[in-house]
Protein backbone atom coordinates (compact mmCIF):
# COMPACT_ATOMS: atom_id res chain seq x y z
CA UNK A 1 0.00 0.00 0.00
CA UNK A 2 1.17 3.84 -0.91
CA UNK A 3 2.03 6.37 1.26
CA UNK A 4 -1.87 7.90 2.66
CA UNK A 5 -2.15 11.12 1.07
CA UNK A 6 -3.78 14.51 2.83
CA UNK A 7 -4.86 17.62 1.51
CA UNK A 8 -5.28 20.27 3.82
CA UNK A 9 -8.03 23.32 3.03
CA UNK A 10 -9.40 26.17 4.57
CA UNK A 11 -8.13 29.74 6.04
CA UNK A 12 -4.90 30.97 4.44
CA UNK A 13 -3.31 34.56 5.61
CA UNK A 14 -0.13 36.65 4.69
CA UNK A 15 1.19 37.94 7.98
CA UNK A 16 2.99 41.19 7.97
CA UNK A 17 5.31 41.99 11.08
CA UNK A 18 7.21 45.52 10.70
CA UNK A 19 9.72 45.57 13.68
CA UNK A 20 10.06 49.06 15.78
CA UNK A 21 13.13 50.35 15.58
CA UNK A 22 12.83 51.85 19.24
CA UNK A 23 13.06 49.67 22.22
CA UNK A 24 12.23 52.21 24.01
CA UNK A 25 8.55 51.72 25.96
CA UNK A 26 5.99 54.01 25.11
CA UNK A 27 1.94 54.32 26.03
CA UNK A 28 0.06 53.84 22.62
CA UNK A 29 -1.04 57.72 22.70
CA UNK A 30 2.36 58.41 22.79
CA UNK A 31 3.46 55.93 20.38
CA UNK A 32 0.92 57.06 17.58
CA UNK A 33 0.43 60.12 17.03
CA UNK A 34 -1.52 61.85 13.86
CA UNK A 35 1.22 62.91 11.05
CA UNK A 36 3.99 61.03 13.07
CA UNK A 37 6.30 59.34 11.12
CA UNK A 38 7.89 55.93 12.88
CA UNK A 39 11.37 54.71 12.16
CA UNK A 40 10.55 51.34 11.29
CA UNK A 41 13.25 48.34 10.55
CA UNK A 42 12.57 45.80 7.53
CA UNK A 43 9.37 43.93 7.72
CA UNK A 44 8.76 39.92 8.34
CA UNK A 45 6.47 38.29 5.68
CA UNK A 46 5.20 35.12 6.74
CA UNK A 47 2.26 32.97 5.99
CA UNK A 48 -0.44 32.57 8.72
CA UNK A 49 -3.41 29.98 8.83
CA UNK A 50 -4.38 26.55 9.44
CA UNK A 51 -4.06 25.75 5.24
CA UNK A 52 0.20 27.12 6.08
CA UNK A 53 0.67 26.13 9.59
CA UNK A 54 -1.08 22.51 9.43
CA UNK A 55 -0.40 22.22 5.71
CA UNK A 56 3.33 22.83 5.06
CA UNK A 57 3.90 21.19 9.57
CA UNK A 58 2.95 17.90 7.56
CA UNK A 59 4.79 18.68 5.11
CA UNK A 60 7.88 18.89 7.00
CA UNK A 61 6.56 15.96 9.14
CA UNK A 62 7.14 13.98 6.02
CA UNK A 63 3.19 13.36 5.26
CA UNK A 64 2.13 13.92 1.60
CA UNK A 65 0.37 16.62 1.72
CA UNK A 66 -1.42 19.07 -0.93
CA UNK A 67 -2.60 22.68 0.05
CA UNK A 68 -5.93 24.46 -0.92
CA UNK A 69 -6.53 27.46 0.57
CA UNK A 70 -8.07 30.84 -1.60
CA UNK A 71 -5.95 34.01 -2.61
CA UNK A 72 -6.84 37.13 -4.67
CA UNK A 73 -5.00 37.65 -7.98
CA UNK A 74 -3.31 40.05 -6.35
CA UNK A 75 0.16 41.02 -4.98
CA UNK A 76 0.06 39.94 -1.50
CA UNK A 77 -1.56 36.42 -3.69
CA UNK A 78 1.42 35.95 -5.73
CA UNK A 79 3.39 36.86 -2.37
CA UNK A 80 1.30 33.59 -0.49
CA UNK A 81 2.32 31.33 -3.61
CA UNK A 82 5.95 32.39 -3.53
CA UNK A 83 6.37 31.88 0.08
CA UNK A 84 4.39 28.06 -0.40
CA UNK A 85 7.11 27.19 -2.75
CA UNK A 86 9.91 28.16 -0.51
CA UNK A 87 8.68 24.82 1.21
CA UNK A 88 8.85 23.02 -1.93
CA UNK A 89 5.05 22.33 -2.24
CA UNK A 90 3.17 23.53 -5.26
CA UNK A 91 0.76 26.35 -5.58
CA UNK A 92 -1.09 24.04 -8.38
CA UNK A 93 -3.83 22.99 -5.95
CA UNK A 94 -3.99 26.59 -4.18
CA UNK A 95 -7.17 28.65 -5.85
CA UNK A 96 -6.95 31.84 -6.74
CA UNK A 97 -9.68 34.16 -7.49
CA UNK A 98 -10.49 37.48 -9.21
CA UNK A 99 -12.41 39.81 -7.56
CA UNK A 100 -11.15 39.42 -4.18
CA UNK A 101 -8.26 40.39 -2.03
CA UNK A 102 -6.10 38.04 -0.33
CA UNK A 103 -6.39 37.44 3.45
CA UNK A 104 -3.63 39.61 5.46
CA UNK A 105 -2.55 40.68 8.97
CA UNK A 106 -0.50 43.38 10.04
CA UNK A 107 0.97 42.61 13.42
CA UNK A 108 2.24 45.52 15.52
CA UNK A 109 4.20 44.51 18.25
CA UNK A 110 6.28 47.58 19.71
CA UNK A 111 8.19 47.53 23.08
CA UNK A 112 6.05 46.52 26.19
CA UNK A 113 2.50 46.39 24.58
CA UNK A 114 0.43 43.38 23.68
CA UNK A 115 0.08 42.87 20.08
CA UNK A 116 -2.05 44.72 17.94
CA UNK A 117 -3.72 42.93 15.05
CA UNK A 118 -5.11 45.09 11.81
CA UNK A 119 -7.07 41.74 9.78
CA UNK A 120 -8.65 41.72 7.00
CA UNK A 121 -10.08 38.51 6.02
CA UNK A 122 -10.36 39.21 2.04
CA UNK A 123 -10.87 35.78 0.02
CA UNK A 124 -11.08 33.64 3.30
CA UNK A 125 -14.92 34.84 3.41
CA UNK A 126 -15.85 33.69 -0.06
CA UNK A 127 -14.61 30.13 0.00
CA UNK A 128 -17.53 27.44 -0.54
CA UNK A 129 -17.88 24.11 -1.94
CA UNK A 130 -17.86 25.08 -5.34
CA UNK A 131 -14.17 26.16 -4.88
CA UNK A 132 -12.95 23.29 -3.74
CA UNK A 133 -11.53 20.21 -6.63
CA UNK A 134 -13.73 17.47 -5.88
CA UNK A 135 -11.79 15.26 -8.07
CA UNK A 136 -7.93 15.99 -6.48
CA UNK A 137 -10.16 15.66 -2.98
CA UNK A 138 -11.05 12.04 -4.25
CA UNK A 139 -7.40 10.82 -4.63
CA UNK A 140 -6.71 11.97 -1.06
CA UNK A 141 -7.00 9.48 2.23
CA UNK A 142 -7.51 12.81 4.59
CA UNK A 143 -9.13 16.22 4.37
CA UNK A 144 -8.07 18.57 6.58
CA UNK A 145 -10.32 21.58 7.31
CA UNK A 146 -9.23 24.20 9.37
CA UNK A 147 -10.28 27.50 10.92
CA UNK A 148 -14.34 27.98 9.61
CA UNK A 149 -15.03 29.70 12.47
CA UNK A 150 -13.28 32.82 10.56
CA UNK A 151 -14.70 32.14 6.91
CA UNK A 152 -17.67 33.58 7.04
CA UNK A 153 -19.45 31.38 4.32
CA UNK A 154 -18.92 28.74 6.37
CA UNK A 155 -20.67 30.17 9.06
CA UNK A 156 -23.59 31.85 8.70
CA UNK A 157 -26.84 30.59 7.93
CA UNK A 158 -26.44 28.20 10.26
CA UNK A 159 -22.96 26.90 9.27
CA UNK A 160 -25.23 25.16 6.01
CA UNK A 161 -22.24 25.46 3.29
CA UNK A 162 -20.05 24.27 5.99
CA UNK A 163 -22.42 20.95 6.02
CA UNK A 164 -22.85 21.16 2.34
CA UNK A 165 -18.81 21.00 2.27
CA UNK A 166 -18.21 18.40 4.89
CA UNK A 167 -20.87 15.96 3.42
CA UNK A 168 -19.75 15.80 0.02
CA UNK A 169 -16.19 15.63 1.21
CA UNK A 170 -17.49 12.56 3.32
CA UNK A 171 -19.69 10.97 0.66
CA UNK A 172 -16.21 10.81 -1.23
CA UNK A 173 -15.29 8.02 1.47
CA UNK A 174 -12.22 10.58 2.68
CA UNK A 175 -11.61 10.77 6.20
CA UNK A 176 -12.48 14.43 7.27
CA UNK A 177 -10.79 16.28 10.05
CA UNK A 178 -11.62 19.92 11.05
CA UNK A 179 -9.97 22.77 13.59
CA UNK A 180 -11.30 25.45 14.72
CA UNK A 181 -9.99 29.12 15.35
CA UNK A 182 -11.04 31.68 18.32
CA UNK A 183 -13.53 34.66 17.92
CA UNK A 184 -14.29 37.92 19.73
CA UNK A 185 -18.14 37.29 20.86
CA UNK A 186 -18.78 40.86 19.94
CA UNK A 187 -18.43 40.08 16.35
CA UNK A 188 -20.38 37.79 13.28
CA UNK A 189 -19.08 34.69 14.23
CA UNK A 190 -19.68 35.34 17.55
CA UNK A 191 -23.20 35.49 17.22
CA UNK A 192 -23.69 32.10 15.67
CA UNK A 193 -25.53 29.39 17.47
CA UNK A 194 -22.40 27.45 17.37
CA UNK A 195 -24.24 24.42 19.11
CA UNK A 196 -26.52 24.14 16.54
CA UNK A 197 -23.64 24.27 14.24
CA UNK A 198 -21.93 21.53 15.57
CA UNK A 199 -24.36 19.62 15.88
CA UNK A 200 -24.86 19.35 12.10
CA UNK A 201 -21.56 19.02 11.07
CA UNK A 202 -19.89 16.68 13.90
CA UNK A 203 -21.33 13.65 11.84
CA UNK A 204 -19.25 14.51 8.78
CA UNK A 205 -16.24 14.85 11.25
CA UNK A 206 -14.11 12.05 11.69
CA UNK A 207 -11.20 14.00 13.68
CA UNK A 208 -12.61 16.80 15.43
CA UNK A 209 -9.39 18.64 16.89
CA UNK A 210 -10.20 22.18 18.32
CA UNK A 211 -8.72 23.73 21.36
CA UNK A 212 -10.59 23.41 24.73
CA UNK A 213 -11.22 27.47 24.67
CA UNK A 214 -12.65 26.82 21.25
CA UNK A 215 -14.85 24.15 22.13
CA UNK A 216 -16.22 25.72 25.34
CA UNK A 217 -17.15 29.24 23.89
CA UNK A 218 -19.03 27.34 21.18
CA UNK A 219 -20.83 24.62 23.33
CA UNK A 220 -20.97 25.92 26.53
CA UNK A 221 -20.68 30.15 26.74
CA UNK A 222 -21.88 30.43 30.20
CA UNK A 223 -19.34 27.42 31.52
CA UNK A 224 -16.57 29.33 29.26
CA UNK A 225 -17.19 32.76 31.18
CA UNK A 226 -16.88 30.95 34.43
CA UNK A 227 -13.40 29.81 33.30
CA UNK A 228 -12.48 33.36 32.37
CA UNK A 229 -13.51 34.59 36.26
CA UNK A 230 -11.86 31.85 37.59
CA UNK A 231 -8.60 32.58 35.22
CA UNK A 232 -8.60 36.83 36.07
CA UNK A 233 -7.06 37.42 32.91
CA UNK A 234 -4.57 34.57 33.38
CA UNK A 235 -4.36 31.64 30.94
CA UNK A 236 -7.56 29.93 31.42
CA UNK A 237 -5.75 26.78 30.65
CA UNK A 238 -3.86 26.16 33.67
CA UNK A 239 -7.33 27.01 35.77
CA UNK A 240 -9.11 24.14 34.01
CA UNK A 241 -9.91 20.58 35.58
CA UNK A 242 -9.96 17.34 33.55
CA UNK A 243 -12.65 15.59 34.84
CA UNK A 244 -15.22 18.37 35.59
CA UNK A 245 -14.87 21.02 32.67
CA UNK A 246 -13.13 18.67 29.43
CA UNK A 247 -14.48 15.43 30.21
CA UNK A 248 -18.78 17.01 29.92
CA UNK A 249 -17.80 18.92 26.39
CA UNK A 250 -16.31 16.05 24.75
CA UNK A 251 -19.11 13.72 26.27
CA UNK A 252 -21.81 16.67 23.92
CA UNK A 253 -19.21 15.97 21.01
CA UNK A 254 -19.90 12.07 21.49
CA UNK A 255 -23.78 12.39 21.57
CA UNK A 256 -23.13 14.57 18.35
CA UNK A 257 -21.58 11.63 16.78
CA UNK A 258 -18.08 12.81 17.31
CA UNK A 259 -15.77 9.58 16.55
CA UNK A 260 -12.55 10.64 17.52
CA UNK A 261 -11.47 13.58 19.67
CA UNK A 262 -8.43 15.94 20.54
CA UNK A 263 -8.67 18.83 22.43
CA UNK A 264 -5.44 21.35 22.54
CA UNK A 265 -5.43 22.40 26.60
CA UNK A 266 -2.45 24.85 25.54
CA UNK A 267 0.39 24.29 27.80
CA UNK A 268 -0.59 21.50 30.15
CA UNK A 269 -1.30 18.60 26.91
CA UNK A 270 -4.03 16.97 24.99
CA UNK A 271 -7.13 15.52 25.98
CA UNK A 272 -7.95 12.36 23.82
CA UNK A 273 -11.81 10.32 23.23
CA UNK A 274 -13.22 8.22 21.15
CA UNK A 275 -16.50 6.49 20.65
CA UNK A 276 -16.85 3.08 19.67
CA UNK A 277 -15.89 0.27 17.59
CA UNK A 278 -18.88 0.93 14.97
CA UNK A 279 -18.45 4.58 14.81
CA UNK A 280 -14.54 4.63 14.14
CA UNK A 281 -15.22 1.95 11.35
CA UNK A 282 -16.91 4.70 9.73
CA UNK A 283 -13.95 6.73 9.28
CA UNK A 284 -13.05 7.14 5.73
CA UNK A 285 -9.72 7.21 3.45
CA UNK A 286 -8.92 3.00 4.30
CA UNK A 287 -8.11 4.65 8.06
CA UNK A 288 -11.32 3.19 10.17
CA UNK A 289 -10.83 0.04 9.21
CA UNK A 290 -7.01 0.19 10.42
CA UNK A 291 -7.28 1.67 13.80
CA UNK A 292 -10.92 0.31 14.83
CA UNK A 293 -9.63 -2.31 17.12
CA UNK A 294 -6.85 -0.07 18.90
CA UNK A 295 -8.54 3.34 18.64
CA UNK A 296 -12.55 2.35 20.23
CA UNK A 297 -13.41 3.57 23.44
CA UNK A 298 -10.23 5.65 24.59
CA UNK A 299 -9.80 8.01 26.73
CA UNK A 300 -6.22 9.91 27.67
CA UNK A 301 -4.89 13.40 28.59
CA UNK A 302 -1.56 13.59 27.47
CA UNK A 303 0.79 16.23 29.66
CA UNK A 304 3.13 18.29 27.31
CA UNK A 305 6.75 17.63 27.13
CA UNK A 306 8.74 20.07 29.62
CA UNK A 307 10.88 22.67 28.14
CA UNK A 308 12.47 25.31 29.94
CA UNK A 309 10.93 28.55 30.70
CA UNK A 310 14.23 30.20 29.20
CA UNK A 311 14.02 28.45 25.76
CA UNK A 312 10.18 29.49 25.15
CA UNK A 313 10.24 31.82 22.55
CA UNK A 314 6.74 32.08 21.07
CA UNK A 315 3.62 30.32 20.50
CA UNK A 316 2.82 31.23 17.26
CA UNK A 317 1.52 27.86 15.51
CA UNK A 318 1.61 25.55 18.49
CA UNK A 319 -1.96 24.21 18.13
CA UNK A 320 -1.53 23.71 14.50
CA UNK A 321 1.87 21.90 14.69
CA UNK A 322 0.40 19.73 17.17
CA UNK A 323 -2.79 18.73 15.31
CA UNK A 324 -0.25 18.66 11.74
CA UNK A 325 1.87 15.57 14.03
CA UNK A 326 -1.60 13.80 14.79
CA UNK A 327 -2.96 13.98 11.59
CA UNK A 328 0.43 13.07 10.46
CA UNK A 329 1.14 10.00 12.75
CA UNK A 330 -2.55 8.59 12.26
CA UNK A 331 -1.31 8.93 7.92
CA UNK A 332 1.43 6.56 8.85
CA UNK A 333 -0.01 3.79 10.65
CA UNK A 334 0.87 4.90 14.43
CA UNK A 335 -1.04 3.82 17.42
CA UNK A 336 -3.13 6.16 19.19
CA UNK A 337 -0.58 6.50 22.22
CA UNK A 338 2.47 7.17 19.68
CA UNK A 339 -0.16 9.62 17.57
CA UNK A 340 -0.43 11.67 20.99
CA UNK A 341 3.10 11.07 22.12
CA UNK A 342 4.33 13.05 18.63
CA UNK A 343 1.78 15.21 18.67
CA UNK A 344 3.18 17.28 21.88
CA UNK A 345 6.55 16.76 21.30
CA UNK A 346 5.93 18.85 17.97
CA UNK A 347 4.29 21.08 19.76
CA UNK A 348 6.78 21.50 22.46
CA UNK A 349 9.53 21.86 19.67
CA UNK A 350 7.04 24.64 17.72
CA UNK A 351 7.76 26.86 20.92
CA UNK A 352 11.15 27.07 21.10
CA UNK A 353 10.95 29.40 17.67
CA UNK A 354 9.56 32.43 17.38
CA UNK A 355 7.50 31.57 14.39
CA UNK A 356 5.04 28.42 13.74
CA UNK A 357 7.52 26.24 11.17
CA UNK A 358 11.13 26.56 11.50
CA UNK A 359 11.00 24.10 14.36
CA UNK A 360 9.37 21.65 13.23
CA UNK A 361 11.19 18.27 11.72
CA UNK A 362 10.22 14.96 10.30
CA UNK A 363 8.33 12.35 12.40
CA UNK A 364 11.21 10.17 12.48
CA UNK A 365 13.33 12.66 14.27
CA UNK A 366 10.97 13.77 16.85
CA UNK A 367 10.57 9.95 17.69
CA UNK A 368 13.96 9.74 18.35
CA UNK A 369 13.59 12.96 20.89
CA UNK A 370 11.42 11.08 22.88
CA UNK A 371 13.24 7.82 22.93
CA UNK A 372 16.22 9.57 23.88
CA UNK A 373 14.30 10.30 27.45
CA UNK A 374 12.68 13.57 27.09
CA UNK A 375 11.18 14.47 29.74
CA UNK A 376 7.06 15.14 30.62
CA UNK A 377 5.64 18.62 32.27
CA UNK A 378 4.68 17.51 35.70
Amino acid sequence: MGKKKAIAAGHICLDITPAFKSKEEKAIKDLFRPGQLIAMDAAKVSLGGSVSNTGIGMKRLGADVELMGMVGNDAFGQMVLNELEKYDISPDSMIVRDGVGTSYSVILAPAGIDRIFLHCSGANDTFTLDDIDLEKVKEANLFHFGYPSLMRMMYIDGGKELVRLLKAVHELGVAVSVDMAMFEESTEAGAQEWNEVLKSVIPYIDFFVPSIEELCIMLDRERYHEWNERAQGADVTNFIDIEKDVRPLADKLLSYGAKVILIKCGTPGIYFRTADKEQILKIGGGIGEEIADSWSNQEAFEKSYLVEKDKVASGTGAGDTTIAAFLSAILAGKDWQDALHLATATGALCVQTYDALSGIIPLEDVQKKIDAGWEKRK
